[in-house]
């Protein structure tokens, strides 16, 4: 998720664990931890695009990284507050909570998170965007509420906990959106008979009305949006796969991380000689006739010492802005 929805959820879990010792200190004790597993960009800034994508939500989004840290960053947080009556095993478990949550959300997103790290597998549930006003916002609201009451600690951890519980039933609520989408899909896919093997179901940015689909065929993949509120069938745009302008990259090394980053939902496209490769996961970012581009493209090139390498094509805000509005738009049904 976003840094403001992670770091409100960071303070909700260091409230609920040490607010009434530390009250406030604690909600920024636990928007600390729940920082911290987002610094791996940090790293990736260090490095190329692709490497960047590879590093983040691994070793630091690990259920291992939390578990050893914490000892740590709790003792740390031990020493500044024992004076306050924090004991070392409340410090250790305010870092370690806070430090986990982070990883569970993210676990709901269309990105997923290697939880089980030095194990290479990405847990996505794809049931919400990385931002979501609906689940922040309300969480928010019951947090600030929360570290209003320095005096009255019972109603200080009573808005602490309708916190914690709203924003948990919102995302138990998308899963279910999630199911039902899902059936959508699968039905509209019936109905014309097409035979796939794989169907990919997630949100749209910032909302959990309009689903997007990916669906996999033999030679092409199709994607479709349905919204809660429409009343006609779904519809799908044909994107061939175009695997056979890989052959000469097969055992590429660039090639095989790219495929591993994508999750396998990729297609190449020509154009002016250049070779693209399409990441379909999180979509497209322009749809017009004569202008698509996917939200993220990697051009191939030889670079100064020669080697082959890959550059992630450049993004327009002005293409981000109008997305949203064609989305917003797309939510009212058709």
């Amino acid at each position: 998720m976003d840094s403001l929805t992670q770091i409100v959820l960071g303070g909700a879990i260091g409230n609920a664990v040490a607010g009434k010792k530390l009250k406030n200190r604690a909600v920024l004790y636990g928007a600390i931890a729940g920082t911290i597993p987002d610094l791996d960009v940090v790293v990736g800034w260090m490095t190329d695009p692709l490497t960047a994508l590879e590093i983040h939500r691994g070793v630091s989004h690990s259920i291992l990284f939390a578990i050893f840290a914490s000892f740590l960053l709790g003792f740390v947080v031990y020493k500044i507050e024992k004076k306050n009556g924090l004991t070392y095993e409340e410090g250790y478990w305010l870092f370690f909570w806070g430090l986990f949550t982070h990883s569970i959300l993210d676990v709901f997103t269309s990105w997923g998170t290697r939880v089980l790290w030095p194990f290479d597998y990405m847990f996505a549930f794809k049931s919400i965007f990385v931002i979501d006003p609906l689940y922040t916002l309300p969480f928010i609201y019951f947090l600030i509420r929360s570290m209003r009451e320095k005096n009255n600690l019972r109603k200080r951890m009573r808005f602490n906990n309708l916190g914690l519980i709203v924003s948990s039933s919102y995302l138990a609520l998308t899963l279910l959106l999630k199911a039902l989408a899902f059936y959508k899909f699968t039905d509209a896919l019936d109905r014309v008979n097409v035979s796939y093997s794989a169907l990919s179901v997630k949100p749209t940015a910032m909302n959990v009305v309009l689903w997007n689909g990916i669906v996999e065929t033999k030679d092409s993949f199709l994607i479709g949006e349905y919204s809660f509120f429409d009343t006609s069938e779904i519809k799908f745009q044909t994107f061939p796969k175009n695997h056979e302008y890989q052959e000469h990259l097969e055992n590429h090394v660039l090639l095989k991380r790219l495929i591993k980053v994508s999750e396998g939902q990729y297609t190449f496209t020509e154009d002016n000689d250049k070779i693209f490769f399409n990441d379909l996961r999180f979509g497209l970012l322009k749809n017009d006739e004569e202008d698509i581009q996917f939200a993220f493209s990697y051009d191939f090139y030889v670079d100064d010492d020669g080697q082959l390498s890959v550059r992630e094509v450049k993004k327009e805000k002005r293409d981000g802005v109008k997305l949203l509005r064609k989305l917003w738009k797309r939510m009212g049904g058709v």
